[in-house]
C-alpha cells in the first residue's frame, strides 16, 4: 500500500485515473461476486426443494402452491405460468398446435429466467479480461512519467530510476489482483448457472409433456 500511495502521489492525472479505474473494477467485481454467490446458492437449494414438492403434489393447484412456497428465487413459477397460460382467440398463437405453443412459451420463459441467473457474468468476464491490460498500461505510463521526471532533474543513475520504476510495477500487480478473483468467480458461477439451467430445462420438458398429455388424454 505504501508503494501504491507513493506512485499515486508521484504520477500525473492519467496515472491516478488508471488507479481509480482499477479500484472501481475491483469494487464492482467483489460486489457482483458476493451478491451472485448468495443468489446462486439460494437458487440451487430452492430449485431442488421446489421440484421435489411440485412433483410430490397430488394436483396442479397444490403443486403451484408448493412452488410459491419453495421457489424463493422465482425460477420455476414463470415456467409453470407459461405452460398454463391460455391463448387469446383469433391469434396465430391460438391457431398453432398445443405442443408448439407450449414449446414456444416455455422457451421464452426459460430464456428470461436464465438471463436473470446469468446477470453479472458479462461484467466479471470483462473485468477479468481487461484489468491486467489496464494495470499494464498504468505501469508503462508510470515508467514513462518517472523517466521524464528523472530526465528533467538531470540525474539518470540506477538508484534514481529503480525506485520510480518499481513503484510503477505495482500497477501491473494491482491489475492481476483485480482480474484473478473475477476470472475464478466467472468460472465457478458459470458451472453453477449451468447446473441450474439443466434442472430448469428438465422441468420445462417434463412440464410440456404433462400439459400436453392432460390436454389430449388419448
Amino acid at each position: 500500500m505504501t508503494g501504491f500511495s507513493e506512485f499515486a502521489n508521484q504520477t500525473d492525472a492519467v496515472g491516478r485515473a488508471v488507479a481509480m479505474l482499477l479500484l472501481l473494477m475491483s469494487v464492482s467485481a467483489w460486489v457482483v461476486i458476493l451478491w451472485k454467490g448468495w443468489v446462486l446458492r439460494r437458487a440451487r437449494r430452492s430449485i431442488v426443494r421446489a421440484l421435489t414438492a411440485f412433483w410430490g403434489a397430488s394436483e396442479l393447484v397444490t403443486a403451484r402452491l408448493a412452488l410459491e412456497q419453495f421457489d424463493t428465487e422465482t425460477l420455476l413459477l414463470p415456467l409453470l405460468d407459461a405452460a398454463s397460460a391460455k391463448s387469446a382467440q383469433a391469434t396465430l398463437d391460438a391457431a398453432g398446435r398445443l405442443e408448439s405453443r407450449l414449446t414456444r412459451r416455455l422457451r421464452d420463459a426459460l430464456h428470461q429466467v436464465l438471463q436473470r441467473l446469468q446477470f453479472g457474468q458479462v461484467l466479471l468476464a470483462s473485468i477479468g479480461s481487461t484489468a491486467p491490460f489496464v494495470g499494464l498500461f498504468g505501469t508503462v505510463w508510470g515508467i514513462y512519467h518517472a523517466l521524464l521526471s528523472i530526465s528533467a532533474a538531470g540525474n539518470m543513475s540506477m538508484d534514481k530510476v529503480s525506485g520510480p520504476v518499481g513503484e510503477a510495477l505495482i500497477m501491473t500487480a494491482a491489475g492481476l489482483a483485480v482480474a484473478i478473483p473475477a476470472v475464478l468467480a466467472y468460472n465457478v458461477f458459470g458451472k453453477l448457472v449451468g447446473n441450474c439451467e439443466a434442472e430448469l430445462e428438465g422441468f420445462a420438458h417434463d412440464l410440456r409433456e404433462m400439459m400436453a398429455s392432460q390436454a389430449d388424454p388419448g
